[in-house]
């Protein structure tokens, strides 16, 4: 019978073709028994979705999420216009457990034991955000600075076991999760509360992170904190040192604007080695490709900066 677990990202963009090729290569590479399957809608165009069938990937066309009110979005990033279609993700009720993952992430070691997580089913499961805010980018939030950040309150090795604590006392920022990676259960009741909750709630206005800011407001005191591995945030490795360790990283996430196939020159010293690390698996996702499917190569590649990134 087919497996009623998978992996769930979604995929608007054709620009952002080469992160899902390169995280559907990578699930593989850990020997995942579970598979990857891509939520889409109609602005994908057909050649991005024949890619997405010839690497042998189950798609779902969905409709995008849009709040009643207008766009509740940052109005400093244009990348979250359609962050709130992920919320359709809670509405695949074919499937008892869903690990909902970002396409600019990559899989280094084998995650499948999230699914085996003692989870209520009302509740989710999902890594702190980092709120240190290292660009000193003016509009986050002003309680965005490394001593209020979660990360900041455990070090290596008790923070891969024991990942940071939401006390009565903590922080405003302790209370916010980073939603490149969450695991549900989901259900269509859960996917219309979520949608009924972005239409209704007065805080939406002020959601700066737009679908981890409503999933931490939704689920709070519901949420299981998983440690930083699990999503391993590229800017961690340089604002959290006493915490990161290449070796112990199950999955990073390439945050902000700048992907990994912007360049194979990270804009930052600090992260050229998970730099490599996404370039390495799609490497080999294209040589594979070359042969097989050559005109899906070159798709791909229009994508596909290699020359240096620039900050």
């Amino acid at each position: 019978m087919p497996s009623r677990r998978a992996y769930v990202t979604l995929l608007t963009k054709d620009p952002y073709l080469p992160g899902v090729v390169t995280l559907n290569r990578c699930l593989r590479d850990v020997g995942s028994r579970y598979p990857l399957v891509v939520l889409i809608t109609a602005s994908l165009s057909p050649t991005s979705q024949r890619v997405l069938t010839n690497e042998g990937l189950q798609t779902h066309l969905v409709s995008p999420v849009v709040p009643q009110a207008g766009p509740t979005i940052s109005a400093f990033d244009s990348r979250f216009t359609e962050a709130w279609t992920k919320l359709r993700t809670f509405g695949l009720e074919d499937y008892e457990k869903v690990v909902m993952i970002d396409s600019d992430m990559i899989v280094r070691r084998n995650i499948d034991d999230l699914f085996d997580l003692d989870l209520p089913r009302d509740w989710i499961a999902a890594s702190h955000a980092c709120a240190c805010n290292p660009r000193q980018l003016p509009h986050y939030p002003r309680d965005w600075v490394p001593t209020n950040c979660a990360h900041t309150s455990v070090s290596h090795p008790e923070g891969i076991k024991k990942p940071p604590v939401i006390k009565h006392d903590s922080p405003r920022p302790y209370t916010l999760l980073n939603s490149g990676l969450v695991v549900l259960h989901p259900s269509r009741t859960l996917e219309h509360q979520l949608v009924r909750f972005l239409n209704s709630s007065p805080d939406a206005v002020n959601w700066t992170f737009v679908d981890q800011d409503l999933l931490a407001a939704y689920f709070v005191g519901r949420w299981r904190v998983l440690p930083y591995t699990y999503n391993a945030l590229q800017p961690m490795a340089k604002v959290h040192p006493r915490l990161w360790r290449d070796e112990e990283v199950r999955c990073v996430h390439y945050i902000g604007p700048i992907k990994p196939w912007n360049g194979r020159t990270a804009f930052d010293p600090a992260y050229q080695t998970s730099n490599d690390w996404w370039w390495t698996i799609y490497d080999r996702f294209e040589a594979d490709v070359k042969k097989r499917y050559p005109e899906d190569r070159d798709f791909v590649a229009q994508f596909i900066h290699p020359g240096n990134t620039k900050k």
